[in-house]
């Protein structure tokens, strides 16, 4: 190489922050006695980069100390962790994926969160890999699956923590049914949410998607589509939806941070509407990436 020409610029790679630092994914380690990996006992958020810059992480770590309280959990001092996502996501190098993860610490081997000795924090980032455009052109199969969200009697709905043995399982049923993802219902059969999605069906010009009280995490990319539709002259509904609700559907979609919003093509074998992306899923989604960019000034 000529010594004048400037260096290529790095391939984008795996980061985590671990321990105060940012370390190669090959070198990150966390101990055995993390009750992160012993019980699950931890809170965590996923977002996703627009220009390089974290998507809504103001709500997403807004989200991550809620969860966190609902458990008792102490979590470092919230600038730390909005430093480190930062940090993590330039040094993925383009545009990342980012998961913020909070454990209660390590400890002796006891169901007492009381023996935690102090919260780790780790941040993964990768280079964004988002799903094919075809699923967006040509929409996604779901199917309904027999794991149940939890009841909202038990563990709170609107923790987002490690413990996701439920949508670990409904994927997999998804998946041997040939589907592309899970659709979750509650213990008396409403539809509740996806595996790590939220709900829209459209009938007409309105959208109806489950409500909180079903049992659902209040989705962060939920909260902005009510919003934005509603700006653009759609009305919405939360309201309660049976499985033969989605197949009588005009359209419908899936939201995630990562996804965005993604139509439903088919559910259990059947078509939903005609069976491709319709009209106003495609419209929102258009005004959705547009906003999302525009928010972080991409």
């Amino acid at each position: 190489m000529n010594p004048a020409e400037p260096a290529a610029p790095a391939e984008p790679a795996e980061k985590v922050w671990i321990e105060g630092r940012i370390v190669d994914a090959a070198e990150a380690r966390v101990p055995v006695f993390d009750r992160g990996f012993l019980y699950g006992d931890s809170v965590y958020e996923v977002t996703r980069t627009y220009g390089g810059v974290p998507y809504a992480l103001g709500e997403h770590l807004d989200r991550l100390e809620g969860s966190a309280r609902r458990l008792g959990m102490t979590l470092p001092p919230r600038d730390e962790i909005d430093h480190a996502s930062r940090e993590t996501a330039h040094a993925v190098g383009g545009e990342a994926y980012l998961r913020i993860i909070v454990t209660r610490g390590s400890g002796p081997i006891s169901l007492d969160p009381g023996v935690a000795d102090a919260p780790r924090l780790v941040v993964i980032g990768m280079p964004l890999k988002l799903p094919p455009e075809h699923l967006y052109t040509d929409g996604v199969s779901v199917a309904v699956v027999g794991a149940k969200r939890n009841a909202p009697g038990g563990l709170d709905p609107q923790v987002k923590s490690g413990n996701y043995l439920n949508s670990v399982l409904a994927v997999a049923e998804a998946h041997a049914k040939g589907a592309f993802e899970a659709i979750m219902c509650d213990s008396v059969g409403r539809i509740a949410e996806g595996s790590s999605f939220n709900l829209f069906l459209v009938r007409g010009r309105r959208l109806i998607t489950p409500p909180l009280s079903v049992g659902i995490l209040e989705g962060i990319t939920r909260r902005h589509v009510i919003t934005l539709a509603r700006r653009h002259g759609f009305a919405v509904d939360e309201g309660y939806l049976w499985p033969v609700d989605l197949l009588r559907a005009n359209e419908a979609f899936i939201t995630s941070s990562v996804r965005g919003i993604m139509p439903i093509a088919t559910a259990d074998g059947h078509p939903i509407g005609k069976g491709r992306p319709g009209p106003i899923t495609l419209q929102l989604r258009d005004l959705y990436e547009k906003e999302a960019a525009a928010a972080v000034g991409a």
